[in-house]
């Protein structure tokens, strides 16, 4: 039997069993459906933490104040420590060799007024090395600089979160807000940014969009630290010229600084691009997790394929005697039934593949989660929908070769 008449007559079976052809491809449909869906909400994590990273800089070294009681800073105090420093930043950027740039930053946590409208926020005292290190940008407005920082100019620059909540639709360029008691023009408004959902080191959880940004020189002058045993800056940013040296450009700093802080444990360093590796291998695991499970339904489809076929065989038991005994072979008889398990799998495919791309899309559209469609995940789930067909399709078209014509036309 030629391939073509093996084609009409599978679909004339899909055509003759309409509703019956449907209830065998839905374990295709929702098994190719699942993998384009959990792939995309996997890779759509995957970019997130991606982006997440790569706001800090891969080929930066953060080296952070750790966050400690009054206690444990005294303690520290007393074994003559004084926390990072911009000291500590200079002999940073003078020593570890392959240093591209260094920015310094102090941080303290405030309410930010405009109008009648409030927000809690985090200052952070910058210099202009601040956004050629890390990759942030100004979406209105300027961001802080030298003149800023020379001048000691009372400017900050407002993240994307808090000009929704105090602004809404104004524009906030030019306009005073209120921090703690001191007065500053907003000459500047962040892009939004990736958050952090998970505790980095001593990069604590917050919502970045919510910051505020200053001149160090004029955090330094118009803001009360915290309190008294507050270290002079909270986080020192790091560029290396070549990603392959962070690991002992890490080394070296970590070595400085104990030897500036007198061994005291009052700091923390954390190297972006480790992390960005390491988050690169868990989410490839998790997406082979994800779509290992959903493949799952794909297996149980092709069992009610075989099931149904199987069924299929008996029902045209002398249909295959009569077919054998006017001349068709074995192999004929085979690729028939096996043409029909894949046509049942490849049109469950297709429909699955609609289905998987309208489920990541709605995904996307009606929550928080966020999913990235590749291509390569709609190849594996519809390529696999045709092998679950071939696959469990073969033993069905097995038997029905294997039955003998004169028993098969006398089948009742």
């Amino acid at each position: 039997m030629q391939f073509e008449e093996n084609i009409k007559v599978a679909i004339r079976g899909l055509i003759d069993h309409k509703f019956r052809s449907f209830l065998t491809m839905l374990g295709i449909i929702f098994g190719v459906a699942s993998v384009i869906a959990m792939l995309s909400i996997g890779e759509g994590a995957k970019r997130e933490a991606i982006a997440k990273y790569q706001d800090l800089g891969v080929n930066n070294i953060i080296v952070r104040d750790k966050d400690l009681t009054d206690a444990e800073r005294e303690e520290m105090r007393a074994k003559f420590s004084q926390g990072l420093s911009l000291t500590d930043a200079s002999v940073i950027r003078e020593i570890i060799p392959g240093v591209a740039d260094v920015a310094p930053q102090a941080e303290k946590s405030s309410e930010i007024r405009y109008a009648d409208k409030s927000s809690k926020s985090t200052v952070i005292g910058i210099t202009p090395s601040f956004i050629k290190i890390l990759n942030y940008e100004a979406d209105r407005g300027t961001f802080i600089n030298e003149d800023h920082c020379n001048r000691n100019l009372k400017v900050c620059v407002l993240g994307a979160g808090l000009v929704k909540t105090l602004f809404q639709n104004q524009d906030p360029i030019g306009k005073m807000v209120k921090i703690d008691d001191q007065w500053l023009e907003v000459v500047g408004v962040m892009k939004t940014k990736a958050l952090f959902t998970e505790t980095v080191g001593e990069l604590a959880s917050r919502d970045l969009n919510n910051d505020v940004y200053v001149p160090l020189s004029t955090f330094h002058k118009r803001f009360e630290p915290e309190n008294e045993l507050s270290s002079e800056i909270k986080q020192i940013t790091v560029k290396i010229d070549q990603s392959d040296h962070l690991v002992e450009a890490a080394g070296l700093i970590r070595n400085i600084l104990n030897r500036h802080h007198y061994n005291n444990d009052d700091f923390s360093i954390v190297i972006p691009y480790e992390l960005l590796k390491q988050e690169e291998k868990e989410r490839r695991i998790y997406n082979f997790l994800l779509g290992a499970i959903a493949a799952i339904s794909l297996i149980v489809g092709g069992i009610g394929i075989m099931n149904i076929m199987l069924a299929t065989v008996m029902e045209r038991t002398r249909e295959i005697g009569i077919r054998r005994a006017i001349g068709a072979r074995k192999s004929d008889i085979m690729s028939q039934f096996v043409t029909e398990a894949v046509a049942i799998s490849i049109t469950g495919g297709i429909i699955g593949v609609f289905l998987g791309v309208s489920l990541s899309l709605g995904i996307s559209l009606l929550t928080d989660v966020s999913t990235f469609i590749r291509v390569y995940s709609i190849i594996i789930a519809f390529g696999f929908s045709v092998i679950v067909g071939i696959s469990f399709g073969y033993l069905p078209a097995r038997n029905a070769a294997n039955l003998k014509p004169i028993e098969s036309i006398r089948y009742e």
